[in-house]
């Protein structure tokens, strides 16, 4: 048995993806309608361009994430990001955008940006935390009033 938290890399449609990206979901619907949840298609070939994680602590699967390459804008776009509540405030949500943002400077990309939104507070101040800033909404975000877009500058 594993101790600690370790993040691999997984491809979709990972079991364990799939399970904590659905927690993340119905978390989501919670604070937005469901026409402002812009959810990852894993039967969209595009997906598996995308470099996925999930964080395990102890065996157990705990967190994910991952991030989208745009290399055309030059940018890689953060998907999916989600601890468990119940294994918050351990450290694993840095762990894996740590992880997430070495993996996308290691692929030449020095921006990485992600949208969440107002309602989603803790993520919002999580973001901030690790120098995330706000920028215009874009893409299939612009016309969403919900959606905050953010971006950083990595690997520089």
């Amino acid at each position: 048995m594993e101790i600690g938290t370790q993040v691999r890399q997984v491809s979709p449609p990972d079991e364990n993806l799939a399970a904590l990206i659905l927690k993340l979901d119905e978390y989501l619907i919670t604070k937005y309608p469901p026409e402002e949840i812009f959810k990852v298609d894993f039967s969209d070939p595009s997906i598996q361009k995308g470099y996925f994680v999930v964080a395990y602590e102890d065996g157990t699967p705990v967190g994910c994430g991952g991030f989208l390459p745009y290399p055309e804008e030059g940018f890689a776009e953060l998907k999916r990001f989600f601890v468990d509540p119940a294994h918050r405030n351990k450290g694993i949500a840095r762990q894996l955008l740590t992880h997430l943002e070495e993996e996308a400077g290691k692929r030449g990309f020095r921006t990485i940006r992600l949208e969440t939104g107002e309602p989603q507070v803790e993520a919002v101040s999580f973001y901030t935390k690790h120098e995330y800033m706000v920028i215009e909404r874009y893409g299939e975000y612009a016309n969403c009033e919900s959606s905050l877009c953010m971006e950083k500058q990595i690997g520089r």
